[in-house]
């Protein structure tokens, strides 16, 4: 028989002496039993336990107590009825049959208990079942009692089981009263959720929140920023490039909903404003909490920061107990996921000898049949030269490490939690031993981290950390893309890479590169080679937090003042020396002896130069103030809180170039919360911001920014928990409004727009003042660079939320939300003013506006399958649109289709391609497309959107979906069996298009490569394909094949293996043998395949893939914890 459980939240307990003391006042009116019980236990001293359908709930009493005993109150209770009641530890009240009734309930036995967490809070929901015994169980109240009637055997095992808790058995003997505590699974630790300025209960929350546990970052990668992407509802990322030290993923949360200048969320860190290279160097494991705050609600307390959504980590502190030391260490494999292929050399000859007649019959070859066919079959390179310029700059693969270690400790005074990381991240660049130096991209990332907290007093809580990240960076002088770029734009058989001394120059120190006497070209070899670039970067955190509990004032009053210190400094030098060109001017058949020139005697150097600045230096210290005056307190079924806070940031930048962006960034706010919950049913939430920045004018300096929010917890609602609560476990209704701000409408460097910008020694408008012997006389004028508008403000966003939280079986959670924005302020240039106005520059405006719409929602299934097994699933789905509602732009009267107002943020206009002209009468026959030069048979043919019959700007449309995912989602499984565990990971994107951009892939082009791709699927006189891949082919750019048009948009929808991973864990007995608490090795790789219609390259660089690309990861890895 199921338990039905009739409670609401008391205080844990007392002994029962105490509770037979207890006095009750009361009174009552034709309620039912079930109501008077539980306004009885609203007291706080006593919880009702009994079985379903043992009460007569129909019954109604009156009863006047004051001062009473339980005793007398059961009297009333239950007269008239066979019942009687025993009183357990705890306050715990057991209604149970009478003697009279006994001989009903012969063979029971009957059995009761709370069920708490670790830390002592009682637990409601947990399924209480009898081992291998269906149909006999129940489930805990929302105080954590239960009360079982159990067949009488020998042998009886209790499972308590709860999602999020580790299930746990106990072995009954003659109990009849039980205190259970379930320890916390590893994927319940976001219970406790991280919100502004503070934490709450999961139960409690109102706004838009979602957690992520810190196990489900823990990728192949030394950045985090590229566990992101399909990992968390709501959260839009993509990464573009795999380039160590430069493959920060971009991401957004709820999209993309400004077309200003600051699109990506706020990220604090303990509290305090970093960048997101600050989150990308976070190791996993120091990582307690992540959390990202999505609308109103749970942002508007940073007030003029939050508009663009908020990403909250808190570090791990330490806990009391003995030393314990946890070890990570890993080793991987990184290999491009997709290499793009280009044509063999003697193909891109005879192709570029096509491009050259195809366009021009009577034209001249660029090659020779004899080079043609020489090259295909010599074995002399440097005669005819067949560079295969990837294979010879790029390894297949490279090699990378990283390191974790931490340990945590401590006594009841005082605890510690201390971590160091090291990650050393290798490019693939394929270095010569010619060269006396190593510029292969070498990332080194050091990490330290040390929390303390100290009790002071009983009420007094001091907390410090201390932080700091340092890198240090060597490679190309150039970067990494730019030596892949230079390989995609390099003519693979103009000259080889570089030449051998001759005779001539066999003294020579330098390396001889190659080149073309005809002009100098790009030689990707000499450009790789020819210098280095070192940087180094240190960002160090100092914090130091105070939490003092007020209780002598008024009971749950406290105050929380942290102060935070950052200092981040960069380096940088770059040092090259400038590369000798050499061809061969002469060559010897006979003897295969050859004769060099060089090309640029004058111009080459043999050392390594030295900037005169000496190299790039950036400082920046940052000082933040907090103070939180907080309050918290239970009155009967009425919870109450309220956090007050005052913030102050001051940053200042050393940068030299640039008088604006050494001036101190200041913000100044105050915010405030308060919560209402009655029954914990019905909760309430209002939240504010004011806040103020440097940037904007007195008048405008400080903004208003109030949100409120409403919950009902349907499932602790009476008729909920007698008959659904079993099935749906937990049931929350949520709705938010309010205001947000973002106040970065600028750069550094452009932010005070309530100043006007003057260049006072401006040049171009000097003036002639008459000559003088031996000169003329000019003076430097003055300009307006940027007219002062003091009535600049920052970005509001107007934000609605819907939400729903629902449990299933206690197995499954489900969160979903609908919302919506309407961004306004947005800052633009006034760029359609007349000139006859007479402005010098135009002036900005708070003018523009857009809205943001969509779905974000998240499944977790956690299930234990017998004693040997488990599986956990999870899958989220983000749908984020967005669109211009005011935009500064022309009236477009006359083509009503090029304004952007109603269309996505990221949405390309270009001309719809209905195919490739077919010959000379098509194209005689066709709208004229005159305005982009020649064009004929092969050539992209466009629409006439107008019907004027020619072919101009008039006629571009909205083309393909927008160039940011809309759709983002992900799901993912683990299962487990004993000591063995394995996950897959799968990330997926939709309603997203790139284009490719046909001039940096033009072939032949300023001697650029031949895509393979292009080459197998082009138009020509042999393939008059009217749907080739590649138009008629060109020795130049064809200005009428790139346009921006459908002939070269691409879909962006991709479903992506993104971690895979297999590990084992050494049993307990084992463990215990070896005095480790946990010992896993595993093995796991990310990027492992995608699905996916574009073949060129990675589809998730999109329109980057002549860039570094994207890492595939194979990783070994082992943890210890001891």
């Amino acid at each position: 028989m199921s338990l039905l459980v009739f409670l609401l939240l008391g205080l844990h307990g007392y002994a029962q002496n105490r509770q037979a003391q207890t006095t009750i006042t009361l009174d009552a009116d034709n309620e039912s039993v079930s109501s008077v019980l539980h306004r009885v236990q609203q007291q706080g001293y006593y919880r009702f336990v009994y079985n379903n359908g043992l009460l007569d709930d129909k019954r109604l009493i009156s009863l006047h107590l004051k001062n009473g005993t339980l005793k007398q109150l059961m009297d009333v209770v239950l007269r008239d009825s066979e019942l009687t009641f025993e009183l357990k530890e705890n306050g715990i009240v057991v209604l149970k049959p009478s003697a009279v009734s006994k001989t009903t309930n012969e063979g029971k036995r009957k059995i009761s208990g709370l069920v708490r967490d670790s830390s002592g809070i009682p637990l409601p929901g947990v399924t209480v079942a009898l081992k291998n015994k269906s149909g006999v169980g129940t489930t805990t109240d929302l105080n954590g009692g239960f009360f079982l009637e159990l067949p009488a055997t020998t042998e009886a095992v209790l499972v308590f089981t709860m999602m999020g808790f580790n299930t746990r058995e106990i072995t009954l003997t003659d109990q009849t009263s039980l205190n259970v505590r379930l320890s916390v699974a590893p994927r319940a630790l976001g219970e406790a959720v991280v919100v502004a300025f503070g934490k709450q209960k999961k139960t409690d929350v109102v706004g838009s929140v979602t957690s992520i546990d810190p196990k489900d970052l823990k990728v192949p990668s030394s950045n985090l920023t590229t566990a992101l992407a399909g990992r968390v509802a709501g959260l839009i990322a993509y990464q573009r490039s795999g380039e160590p030290g430069a493959d920060n993923a971009s991401f957004f949360i709820r999209g993309v909903t400004t077309f200003g200048y600051k699109r990506d969320p706020l990220i604090l860190i303990d509290g305090v404003e970093v960048t997101t290279t600050d989150l990308a160097n976070l190791r996993v494991d120091d990582i307690a909490n992540f959390s990202i705050l999505k609308d109103a609600t749970a942002t508007a307390l940073y007030g003029a920061r939050g508009a663009n959504g908020v990403i909250l980590i808190a570090t791990k502190q330490g806990k009391e107990g003995r030393p314990e030391y946890f070890i990570r260490l890993e080793n991987t494999m990184s290999s491009p996921t997709k290499n793009v292929e280009l044509a063999d050399p003697v193909t891109y000859m005879k192709l570029a000898n096509e491009a050259v007649l195809t366009r021009d019959p009577l034209g001249r070859p660029l090659y020779s049949q004899e080079k043609i066919d020489s090259t295909g079959v010599s074995k002399n390179h440097y005669l005819y030269p067949a560079t295969d310029w990837r294979k010879m700059l790029f390894k297949d693969h490279t090699m990378n490490q990283r390191a974790d270690v931490n340990v945590s400790g401590g006594a009841s005074v005082a605890r510690y939690y201390v971590s160091g990381g090291f990650s050393q991240d290798n490019g693939v660049l394929n270095v010569p031993v010619v060269s006396n130096f190593n510029n292969n991209i070498n990332l080194k990332t050091y990490s330290i981290r040390s929390n303390v907290d100290v009790n002071l007093t009983k009420t007094t809580l001091l907390i410090t950390r201390l932080s700091g990240t340092f890198q240090d960076y060597n490679g190309p002088i150039n970067g990494g893309a730019a030596v892949y770029n230079d390989v995609m734009h390099a003519n693979p058989v103009l000259f080889p890479a570089y030449y051998e001394p001759d005779a001539a120059f066999a003294m020579t120190k330098h390396i001889l590169f190659g080149n073309s006497p005809d002009g100098l070209v790009t030689n990707p070899y000499a450009n790789m080679v020819r210098g280095y670039k070192d940087y180094n970067t240190s960002k160090i955190n100092a914090q130091a937090e105070i939490r003092q509990q007020l209780d002598f004032i008024t009971p749950g009053l406290s105050v929380n003042v942290m102060a935070n210190t950052s200092r981040y400094a960069y380096y940088a030098i770059s040092r090259a020396y400038k590369p000798f060109y050499y061809n061969i001017s002469g060559y010897n058949r006979r003897t295969g002896e050859y004769i060099l020139n060089e090309i640029n005697p004058n111009d080459g150097t043999e050392y390594l130069d030295f900037p005169t600045n000496g190299g790039d230096r950036t400082v920046t210290t940052s000082v933040y103030f907090q103070a939180i005056m907080n309050y918290a307190k239970v009155f009967g079924r009425h919870g109450v809180s309220g956090s007050l806070v005052y913030q102050a940031q001051n940053a200042v930048s050393g940068d030299l170039s640039s008088l604006q962006a050494s001036l101190p960034a200041r913000n100044l706010g105050i915010s405030g919360r308060g919560t209402y919950s009655y029954d914990q049913r019905y909760f309430a939430e209002i939240n504010f911001g004011y806040n103020g920045s440097e940037r904007f004018d007195k008048n405008h300096r400080f903004g208003f920014f109030p949100s409120a929010g409403i919950a009902w917890n349907v499932s602790n609602e009476d008729f909920w928990r007698k008959k659904l609560i079993s099935t749906i476990s937990n049931l929350k209704l949520r709705a938010t409004y309010g205001l947000v701000g973002n106040d970065a409408i600028g750069d550094a460097d452009t932010r005070y727009f309530y100043l006007s910008q003057v260049l006072m020694n401006d040049p171009s408008k000097a003036a002639q003042f008459g000559n003088i012997p031996g000169g003329i006389i000019r003076k430097n004028g003055i300009s307006v660079q940027r007219y002062a508008n003091p009535n600049i403000q920052w970005e509001v966003a107007y934000q609605t939320n819907l939400g729903l939280d629902m449990s299933l079986w206690n197995k499954m959670n489900v969160t979903m939300d609908f919302y919506k924005t309407y961004r306004s302020n947005i800052l633009q240039e006034r760029a359609y003013i007349p000139s006859t106005a007479g402005f010098a520059s135009t002036p900005y405006a708070n003018i523009g506006a857009a809205t943001s719409k969509g779905i974000d929602g998240s499944i977790d299934y956690n299930q234990r399958l017998g004693k040997d097994w488990w599986i956990q699933g999870r899958a989220n789905f983000t749908l984020a649109m967005s669109e211009y509602r005011k935009i500064e732009e022309p009236a477009y009267e006359d083509a009503p289709w090029l304004s952007k107002v109603g269309y996505s943020l990221s949405q390309r206009w270009g001309y719809i391609a209905e195919r490739l002209f077919i010959d000379d009468k098509d194209v005689m026959n066709a709208p004229s497309q005159i305005a982009f030069g020649e064009y004929g048979a092969g050539d992209i043919k466009y629409r006439d959107m107008n019907g004027d019959g020619n072919i101009t700007t008039l006629d571009r449309v909205p083309i393909g979906y927008p160039t940011d995912p809309e759709i983002v989602y992900g799901f993912g499984l683990s299962a487990g069996y004993r000591s063995f565990d394995i996950s897959c990971f799968f990330q997926g994107a939709g309603n997203s298009s790139f284009i490719l951009n046909s001039t940096t892939t033009a072939p032949f082009a300023d001697n650029n490569a031949l895509l393979k791709a292009y080459a197998d699927d082009h138009w020509s006189e042999d393939n008059r394909n009217i749907y080739a891949l590649w138009p008629r082919l060109s020795p130049d750019v064809s200005q009428n094949n790139a346009q921006p048009s459908t002939w070269w948009i691409r879909n962006g929808k991709f479903l992506r293996l993104k971690q895979l991973e297999i590990g084992y864990s050494l049993p307990k007995t084992t463990l215990s043998r070896l005095k480790l608490k946990s010992f896993r090795i595993y093995a796991n790789g990310s990027n492992l395949f995608s699905l996916t219609t574009f073949k060129l390259w990675d589809i998730e660089m999109a329109g980057n893939g002549l860039g570094y690309p994207v890492q595939r990861v194979i990783n070994m890895g082992l943890q210890a914890n001891f």
